[in-house]
């Protein structure tokens, strides 16, 4: 089974993908095995300390049973990097020909970031069948994502940023989104105290409820 399809069947049991942004790798391990314990088994580290690509080969290195990618991927050169260190897929938060196209021609599954049907359209030429929806909750929401998916039959989206525990259902319910991405998972004020407790409850939550949106 290669990686798209590890990541088609992960998806299809949990829809979700908490982010991880830590400067510590021990607390990011933490953090990924306590996501784990509730049911979220694709993991994304965005690269948004000095530290984060530490942080992300830790979790590759030291945890079992995940599928760890990076996102926040800038440039090639980010994108080389964070490859080479273990991710198995690559998220921008925009959509940048060389970074879509340097993935693809290694085979590793790269979500670009769009908001309007032109970055679709291009993002479709380039190849890409499978793009993030950023930032969500600005870029229009449940209806802007109806009226690309009417347009764009063979795309399936991934809302990240604006996406929470209420309206996670709302997101799911649409067919063509394939899981929907946040932080709500990863509060830093539990990660701080060290209440890992409570990110594996929020990732428990967020299986329950993707069950209920997609039964």
């Amino acid at each position: 089974m290669n990686i798209e399809q590890q990541l088609e069947t992960q998806l299809a049991k949990a829809p979700v993908v908490p982010l991880i942004g830590a400067s510590d790798p021990a607390v990011a391990v933490k953090t990924a095995n306590a996501l784990s314990a509730g049911g979220l088994r694709i993991i994304e580290v965005v690269l948004r300390t000095d530290e984060a690509v530490d942080c992300m080969e830790a979790i590759v290195k030291e945890t079992s049973g995940l599928i760890v990618g990076a996102g926040t991927v800038l440039t090639v050169e980010q994108a080389e990097e964070v490859i080479s260190r273990g991710a198995q897929f690559v998220v921008s938060p925009g959509l940048v020909d060389e970074v879509a196209e340097y993935c693809l021609e290694r085979s590793v599954p790269m979500f670009a970031g769009t908001m309007t049907a032109g970055e679709v359209q291009r993002a479709y030429a380039l190849g890409l069948r499978t793009v993030k929806f950023f930032p969500a909750s600005l870029a229009g929401g449940v209806p802007m994502l109806k009226a690309l998916s009417s347009v764009f039959r063979d795309m399936r989206f991934m809302p990240t940023g604006g996406v929470s525990a209420d309206n996670l259902g709302e997101f799911l319910a649409v067919p063509s989104v394939i899981a929907c991405g946040g932080s709500w998972l990863t509060p830093a004020a539990e990660i701080e105290a060290g209440n890992f407790e409570a990110i594996t409850n929020l990732a428990r939550a967020a299986v329950t409820a993707a069950s209920a949106a997609r039964p």
